[in-house]
């Protein structure tokens, strides 16, 4: 029987009579949230109905928009993961949203009141990364008329976001080992320690274990950074959330424009 809904934000489930339980695949390939045989049994619907209502607020709280199971799981894990101090590593190809998940991860935690910082590494020149992270002194390096903050320092109390991590040069991530082990560093040309409570969260699209198995980053960085991983896969291995993000889409530009778009071609 064919479903129609004016909307591919709407949740469906499909009721089976027991002899056609083999089409199960079938139908969740074709967008329905989820199965259960007739006659119906109360405590099984009861049961999905609650597992896609926990799953539809999970997504929304972390601002995610889709339905397949990669992005659930996603969630899941943020939300598990952002009440706690604990280092996140996020992982996967450029343009699969890794800074998302990493506001998500601040904005549901203890210190959504306080700074959330990006810091692209590989944006940074060679030359002021450090700079950039942790300051410099008055006189540091040619240039440097005044003290500066870094990053490290505007986040203090919140969250810092580290993305390319895997460009980061040895000698920062000797500083960036300290942060994490004792939540102090030193300003460039500086010569006192300044203390800081920062929630690191990382993120990289290249692989963080062949660049340590080729010596070209720290092990005992890696450790610290990934205690807990999330990887972001691609769009393309998740076709169930395309029809949820046009809609969106649809909706976001129909609020700003005069001309309103009903729909697109398959």
């Amino acid at each position: 029987r064919k479903i129609i809904t004016r909307s591919p934000e709407a949740d469906i489930m499909v009721g089976l009579p027991v002899e056609d339980s083999y089409r199960q695949n079938e139908i969740l390939e074709c967008g329905a949230d989820d199965v259960f045989e007739l006659p119906l049994k109360a405590e099984e619907v009861h049961l999905k109905v609650n597992r896609l209502l926990k799953e539809k607020s999970f997504l929304e709280s972390c601002g995610l928009v889709g339905k397949s199971s990669q992005l659930k799981q996603i969630a899941e894990s943020a939300l598990q993961v952002a009440p706690t101090n604990i280092t996140v590593l996020i992982t996967g190809e450029s343009g699969t949203g890794k800074e998302l998940i990493a506001r998500a991860i601040h904005a549901n935690s203890t210190r959504k009141e306080r700074p959330f910082v990006a810091a692209n590494v590989g944006a940074l020149a060679e030359g002021v990364v450090e700079s950039e992270l942790f300051g410099h002194e008055k006189g540091a390096f040619t240039g440097a008329v005044n003290r500066r903050q870094g990053l490290f320092e505007t986040a203090n109390g919140g969250t810092i976001f580290l993305d390319e991590i895997a460009e980061f040069k040895p000698t920062t991530q000797v500083k960036l080992l300290r942060v994490l082990e004792e939540r102090n560093f030193m300003r460039v040309g500086g010569s006192s320690d300044i203390k800081v409570d920062v929630r690191v969260i990382a993120a990289t699209n290249q692989n963080l274990d062949l660049k340590v198995r080729e010596g070209s980053f720290r092990s005992d960085l890696y450790f610290r950074l990934a205690v807990v991983k999330i990887e972001m896969p691609p769009l393309r291995e998740r076709p169930k959330d395309i029809p949820l993000l046009v809609h969106s889409f649809i909706s976001k530009l129909n609020e700003k424009s005069e001309r309103k778009i009903s729909g697109v071609t398959d």
